[in-house]
């Protein structure tokens, strides 16, 4: 089912790394062709940048600007904290992904009240835009992550209340369904650890890790958003989508990009609010926690909002990155299919 025919979608954050990627999947038609996707960002240079990629153009002229208010991609200078130019933006959307966010753990613990203004103050500009003014929108989706799962950083504790505000929201936002998404650390995203690797082997330096026994979920880009897509196509309101997706310990992920280069290992010790392990879904969750289609739904904190009462429990304990992690052989496997991610990264 062609859940996005013919909608006026906006994506808060759309040129951040997974906002691109959701773009140009969004693009394709695979989940039908929208009207109009805006692009919603306070980065005016990587708007540009975005539109004349998009273009296919190297250098700007004048009909550019001109030229991107007819087409089918969009672009919007705001900021999620600026209720103003939020409900501006809201108000011409069917379909809403917050990707808008403050997500590095280290710059969060040190300007903690920044965040609290992007992912949460962001989060309730959006659901207030929706409730206040009764506007039309079907659907809004909130970008979290592992993070937000029993939080022990700045970063991580934003981005569970504003799943919270999200999920909240749908019981008096009751033509609108608002749903979540949860994941862990992708591979060529912004200040992941795989683009610094790279770096480091690139230039012949030793590969800095925090602790030996450290460990992450990995996935790309395109796998967080079949999460987004998945969520949309079987998922209810109030829902938080979860991939199922491979764990492994950071220093296995430096020696797998290493390759044939023999490289010290350097371990730096543990950053501010940094966890020596994720968790993607709780103890506390699992109750509540089903399987669809390979991905875990975890159905919503208030039970008013259930479809469902039964539940199909898919989990008897924590969904951790400390287990089940990759062999170094199955690690150079996934890294090799996020090649492609990885150098679109590197040479942007």
């Amino acid at each position: 089912m062609k859940h996005l025919e013919g909608k006026h979608i906006l994506v808060t954050g759309g040129t951040g790394s997974l906002g691109q990627v959701l773009v140009r999947r969004l693009l394709s038609g695979e989940m039908g062709r929208p009207a109009q996707i805006t692009v919603f960002s306070r980065d005016e240079a990587k708007q540009h940048y975005m539109r004349l990629d998009y273009m296919n153009k190297e250098a700007a002229t004048d009909d550019v600007i001109y030229q991107n208010s007819q087409d089918l991609l969009n672009f919007r200078i705001g900021d999620v904290r600026d209720y103003s130019a939020v409900i501006a933006a809201v108000r011409q959307a069917d379909v809403v992904f917050n990707a808008a966010a403050l997500k590095q753990v280290p710059s969060c613990e040190y300007f903690p009240y920044e965040a609290v203004q992007t992912n949460i103050n962001g989060a309730q500009n959006i659901v207030r835009a929706i409730r206040e003014n009764r506007l039309p929108v079907e659907l809004v989706v909130g970008i979290s992550t592992d993070k937000a799962c029993k939080p022990i950083n700045v970063m991580g504790m934003t981005k569970a209340l504003q799943e919270r505000i999200f999920i909240e929201a749908n019981r008096d936002c009751t033509d609108t369904r608002l749903m979540c998404v949860r994941y862990g650390n992708v591979i060529a995203s912004r200040g992941s650890i795989v683009p610094l690797f790279v770096e480091q082997i690139r230039d012949n330096k030793p590969l800095t890790v925090t602790l030996p026994e450290m460990t992450r979920f990995l996935l790309s880009l395109d796998k967080a958003v079949d999460t987004i897509f998945a969520a949309i196509n079987t998922g209810n309101r109030g829902e938080t989508y979860v991939p199922q997706v491979a764990s492994a310990k950071m220093v296995d992920v430096a020696k797998a990009l290493m390759g044939n280069k023999d490289l010290p290992i350097v371990f730096t010790g543990i950053r501010p609010g940094e966890k020596v392990h994720e968790i993607m879904v709780s103890e506390e969750e699992c109750f509540r926690t089903e399987e669809r289609d390979g991905f875990y739904a975890i159905l919503p904190v208030l039970p008013e909002l259930r479809v469902h009462r039964e539940v199909n429990i898919a989990l008897t304990e924590e969904y951790s990155s400390k287990d089940g992690n990759l062999s170094l052989e199955s690690l150079r496997t996934l890294l090799g299919s996020a090649d492609r991610e990885i150098a679109a990264y590197m040479s942007a």
